[in-house]
């Protein structure tokens, strides 16, 4: 049987290298991140017997249950994109190598007090409402320094840098105008927080134009899982 997932992530590595290329940017810099939400655990076997190693999940409890099944990859790097809870923050902590969705301090507090001391630090983005928009999680762009000020003293987590999800768009020059405005962000956090060193922007629909404006990390999911169940 063909694994069509191994030939969905040879493709869209592809795709990644040659946007890297148009940017005059360095492929290697640019992580591909197989969001596996509501997938099977087989699937995700394939995509790790084709050599992939980073899987994203918006789900608390289905994420959980994938990372105790598949305890034994020992080299998997597992990261939560999704909207949290207060109350399932614990099984992030306890659970997940990364948190890319925290956007207010309460919730960062809380992965810092319930991730385990034999733990290496919980690697954090803050999630940025770039378009100020009321469907979406994030902070305001205005809102994102005191909150890192705030985070800085959670010594449990490592802050890495920043995720946002723009609005809709299918016109390249509307997800660049959005991008940039991440980026923008990006650079200034910089400045003061020289360890930061990921922007998570784009996925399936406006990879290119994240690429151009410095992604470290695009999340992907249809596009080698197929539909969603």
């Amino acid at each position: 049987m063909t694994n069509h997932i191994a030939e969905n992530l040879l493709s869209i590595r592809a795709q990644i290298k040659q946007c890297a290329v148009t940017a005059g940017r360095d492929a290697n810099n640019i992580k591909l991140l197989a969001v596996s939400k509501t997938k099977p655990v087989s699937d995700i076997v394939l995509a790790y017997e084709a050599g992939h190693r980073s899987f994203g999940e918006n789900y608390v409890q289905e994420g959980v249950d994938k990372i105790a099944d598949l305890k034994h990859l020992t080299d998997v790097s597992w990261h939560f994109i999704g909207p949290l809870q207060s109350n399932k923050s614990r099984l992030v902590a306890e659970n997940f190598d990364w948190m890319h969705s925290v956007d207010r301090y309460k919730i960062a507090q809380r992965l810092n007090e319930q991730r385990p001391n034999y733990a290496s630090p919980l690697n954090i983005c803050i999630q940025i409402n770039i378009d100020d928009e009321d469907t979406k999680a994030g902070v305001l762009p205005q809102d994102l320094m005191p909150l890192l000020s705030d985070c800085e003293k959670l010594n449990k987590l490592s802050i890495r840098g920043l995720m946002a999800i723009p609005k809709a768009s299918k016109v390249k020059s509307e997800q660049l105008a959005s991008f940039k405005k991440v980026q923008d962000l990006f650079a200034t956090c910089q400045q003061k927080y020289p360890q930061f060193d990921t922007l998570s922007i784009g996925m399936s629909g406006d990879i290119p134009a994240a690429i151009e404006c410095g992604s470290t990390i695009v999340r992907v999911g249809t596009a080698i899982f197929g539909a969603r169940n």
